[in-house]
């Protein structure tokens, strides 16, 4: 069933009340408080907000590596009373935190703009899929059953049953794209399992995690079955994962994804690691394509929230004959993009993170205007409105695809065309990467798309989509996961196969030594 809620997908807020709702939940926010109050232990740290760093979001006492060891201790204990208690209650009190959640759409909307430099649009959608996953996974458990099965027996005195039990602390590692959502998402699957869940939250986002804690607690999970940890990943991060979790979710970069499987799988014994690794994803558009509705979603996808999505579009594939018309139709649509402060409603998107994205910016246009050319933008926007953020221009190059910018996750607004003569050398290009996140094809022939579909090396996949070229994907409607070197299990966030990685199997075979039948 669809949901009547904003989504990424959606391309305007629908009425005045929905603005009015974000805009006087911006103006409540308070911001620049210490969290924890009043604590002294552990190394401090000052979160500013990337839209104007004269901004602190908060002052935050980040982890101790005892105090990692100590959420994990409480949280074991905590466990097999979470478990302990009928699925059907858990589901209740998730499903409570759901409505929670959406009953602060906005406020927690808000927050994210100030934090992370979400637009609007963006941020709405993000905290409204922090709830849709709460939901969504609670209505997978019910709809299963519990994912209790009963098997044949051997003889007519046994009875057999397949019984999915939880594994027992699961680590939850997100990043700062998705500070709020990210967390939702395996976090609602960890606790629906039965499992009990330690975050450690993006060093751009504590506040938004902090809240999501917050009020999935007041819905009724105990606190000690969910923690949150404040720091950075070569420390907390990584002293969560050698803490002796059962199990690890983990958002983020392909280098750090593959560290922290090859550390599970060198342990006493393997651990259940679901990975998700980014993405260089591409937009094919063949001759065949309605070219509007392609540069509308190759725009969507490219320049949304800055490009600082692992399913942004970084490169399109063009063919010969429509090539310099698509071109033409996505720098034009680039170029009247409005990049902004992300609090204003005619913002399409605000600033990126932070000053690293500003030098990796700097360095893909060098090499783009060295090895190929800059079609539009190119610079940083700075003096102004800008001057205490990093706002970078939309930005569309053509390069040579042995160019390392062809291959490599930017998380920037910018995107790469290249020309191909036949589809079948769009389609390996499209494969010839180590990622396999999503794709976008744009064209009306049906044997294209049907050998797209059929060929394409992606676990999330997009056809004539104006929406979203390769971007958009909500929990019941597109499964989200990657293949290849963008994740580790081949199962999609958000869809109907996600919840069983946090569980294992458990077979149960009971015979009557009685002498009448079981």
């Amino acid at each position: 069933m669809a949901s009547s809620r904003i989504t990424y997908a959606d391309l305007a807020l629908p009425g005045e009340e929905l603005h009015r709702s974000y805009e006087q939940a911006l103006a409540a926010q308070r911001l620049g408080a210490h969290h924890p109050p009043g604590a002294a232990r552990g190394p401090h740290r000052t979160e500013h907000s990337p839209l104007d760093g004269r901004i602190a979001v908060g002052h935050f006492t980040e982890a101790h590596p005892d105090e990692v060891h100590h959420a994990v201790a409480t949280a074991r204990a905590a466990q097999p009373a979470w478990a302990g208690r009928p699925w059907t209650e858990r589901l209740e009190i998730l499903e409570a935190a759901a409505e929670r959640i959406s009953a602060q759409v906005h406020d927690l909307a808000a927050l994210l703009t100030l934090e992370i430099g979400k637009t609007r649009l963006e941020a709405i959608g993000e905290a409204e899929e922090a709830a849709e996953f709460f939901r969504y996974y609670s209505a997978r458990w019910r709809a299963d059953g519990g994912f209790e099965r009963p098997m044949a027996g051997a003889s007519p005195r046994e009875r057999t049953r397949s019984v999915l039990r939880p594994h027992g602390v699961w680590a939850v590692i997100a990043p700062f794209n998705f500070p709020l959502a990210l967390i939702a998402g395996p976090a609602a699957a960890a606790l629906a399992a039965g499992n009990t869940v330690v975050v450690k939250a993006a060093e751009h986002g504590y506040l938004a995690a902090l809240r999501l804690r917050e009020t999935v607690v007041a819905a009724g999970v105990p606190a000690e079955a969910l923690h949150v940890l404040l720091g950075d990943g070569p420390t907390v991060g990584a002293e969560l994962v050698g803490a002796g979790v059962d199990g690890i979710t983990f958002t983020g970069s392909y280098d750090v994804g593959t560290e922290i499987l090859q550390r599970t799988a060198a342990g006493p014994w393997p651990r259940p690691v679901v990975c998700e690794m980014g993405g260089k994803n591409t937009a094919i558009v063949t001759r065949h394509a309605d070219l509007d509705a392609a540069a509308e979603g190759i725009v969507r996808s490219a320049f949304g929230f800055g490009g600082q999505k692992c399913s942004s579009c970084s490169r399109v594939l063009v063919q010969h004959s429509v090539h310099d018309d698509l071109v033409a139709a996505v720098v034009e649509r680039a170029a009247r993009l409005r990049v902004g402060d992300p609090r204003a409603r005619a913002t399409d998107y605000g600033p990126v993170i932070d000053e690293r994205a500003a030098k990796r910016f700097t360095r893909a246009v060098e090499s783009a205007a060295a090895a190929g050319s800059v079609l539009t933008g190119g610079a940083r926007l700075t003096g102004g409105p800008y001057a205490h953020g990093v706002y970078l221009e939309p930005t569309v190059v053509a390069v040579p695809r042995d160019e390392p910018l062809w291959q490599e996750e930017l998380f920037l607004p910018l995107v790469a065309v290249s020309r191909f003569d036949t589809f079948e050398d769009a389609l390996a290009e499209t494969n010839a990467t180590r990622f396999g996140l999503s794709a976008g094809l744009f064209s009306n022939d049906e044997a294209e798309t049907a050998a797209f579909l059929d060929g394409v090396h992606c676990g999330v996949v997009y056809v004539n989509r104006p929406g979203g070229a390769t971007t958009g994907a909500w929990p019941g409607m597109q499964p989200f996961g990657g293949w290849k070197g963008s994740g580790s299990t081949g199962r999609g966030g958000g869809g109907e196969h996600y919840t069983q990685l946090y569980v294992r199997e458990q077979s149960r075979t009971l015979h009557s030594l009685r002498g009448d039948q079981a």
